[in-house]
């Protein structure tokens, strides 16, 4: 209970900000008084305690057991089994991602509009589904080639310079109805699901591999997961 009202605490303290910034703006520049207070405050509480819950649940649940599972597989020793676990976990966390969920609709229900998909509720829910498969594929993708680089130790600048200098050529030949699309799914794949159990099989693998160091080699897969699916996106677009 006392770790638990901590994070009540550290919740407030990072809320903060955000909460003056509107105070200010509402009523000092805007001079307007809030809507529905009462239901502004309830939801306030109901954001402070469900950050708070999801915190803890990350330092209880998904950190240890992301760097326990990745741990696991480097132990055994089969680079094929660490391989296919790294696609799988970026694969679902993706696809079962909200953020991605809510973006790939409201980019299906635009182009139907924009009449790049036909107007109904079929098309539209085959497009959305096309697109989030290609950003969990692409995030799976990812995944594997961060495993090899902690793996076999290379360097991860040179590789997110090529990964960007790729999406830079693909956009040039991309529709312009895709490209904005794409750079989002970037960002929305590198979420609330994603990003505790990502980060945990860096930290795990870097920390069991012999020769890593997990502060050098167990961060940078957030940056290949928001990497790929720009680019995958943009060729789902030149394709679709």
């Amino acid at each position: 209970m006392k770790a638990f009202l901590e994070t009540i605490k550290d919740a407030l303290r990072d809320l903060a900000p955000i909460i003056l910034v509107v105070l200010f703006f509402q009523l000092a520049v805007l001079q307007q008084p809030f809507p529905e207070p009462g239901k502004i405050l309830v939801g306030l509480v109901t954001v402070v305690i469900g950050l708070s819950l999801f915190i803890q649940g990350l330092e209880l649940s998904l950190f240890p057991v992301g760097e326990n599972m990745a741990a696991a597989f480097a132990r055994l020793g089969n680079v094929v089994w660490l391989l296919v676990f790294a696609f799988a976990l970026g694969f679902g966390t993706t696809v079962a991602e909200p953020a991605l969920i809510a973006v790939s609709q409201e980019a299906a229900r635009i182009s139907a509009g924009a009449g790049m998909v036909a107007d109904n509720a079929t098309a539209q829910a085959n497009y959305a589904l096309g697109l989030r498969l290609t950003v969990a594929v692409s995030v799976g993708l990812s995944l594997v080639v961060g495993v090899l680089r902690i793996l076999k130790g290379w360097p991860i600048h040179f590789i997110i310079m090529g990964g960007y200098l790729v999406i830079v050529l693909l956009t040039q030949f991309a529709p312009e109805t895709i490209i904005g699309v794409a750079y989002d799914s970037g960002g929305v794949t590198t979420s609330t699901i994603t990003v505790p159990l990502v980060t945990a099989l860096g930290i795990g693998l870097s920390t069991v591999i012999k020769g890593r160091n997990p502060m050098i080699d167990g961060f940078g897969l957030i940056a290949f997961a928001s990497l790929f699916p720009i680019a995958f996106v943009l060729m789902y677009g030149m394709v679709v």
